[in-house]
């Protein structure tokens, strides 16, 4: 309330979605729902991120410290060995990992990993209109933020 007057967002006045809807390539079809978790830089499994927490341990990485179970994973591509497909599955088979990944550009180890995991995956994705902590949906080629 400002002035006596009670303020509404414009969304609330006309019932309006200020959902974004961004379209993808499908790596892994399927249906997810999170917290983003956004990344600009690479991200590589294998020493990246810890199979036994969900944790990115990689010193100096933007997201160093977090924790990516659960979350729509976001970054721009992958990086790093291909045992970094098997390190994807070992998180999922921890019940360590994302609900989902979205990548600007998708590259065979994530790719791989995502598919014997399990994981819904979408590429060629603008990641910039995403943020971390935005609820962000994937349904097929379809990425939903907000």
């Amino acid at each position: 309330m400002q002035n006596g007057l009670t303020l509404f967002s414009l969304g609330q006045i006309a019932g309006y979605s200020m959902k974004k809807r961004l379209q993808g390539r499908i790596i892994k079809d399927g249906k997810a729902h999170g917290i983003a978790l956004v990344s600009p830089e690479p991200i590589g499994f294998l020493g990246g991120v810890d199979p036994d927490t969900g944790v990115v341990i990689e010193p100096g990485h933007p997201l160093e410290g977090e924790c990516i179970a659960g979350r729509i994973l976001v970054f721009p591509t992958g990086k790093g060995s291909t045992v970094g497909s098997y390190t994807l599955y070992r998180l999922a088979r921890n019940g360590l990992a994302p609900a989902g990944i979205i990548n600007a550009e998708s590259e065979a180890i994530v790719a791989v990993g995502a598919i014997i995991a399990d994981i819904p995956m979408v590429d060629q994705v603008d990641i910039s209109q995403i943020r971390s902590g935005d609820v962000v949906s994937i349904n097929g080629e379809v990425v939903t933020v907000g």
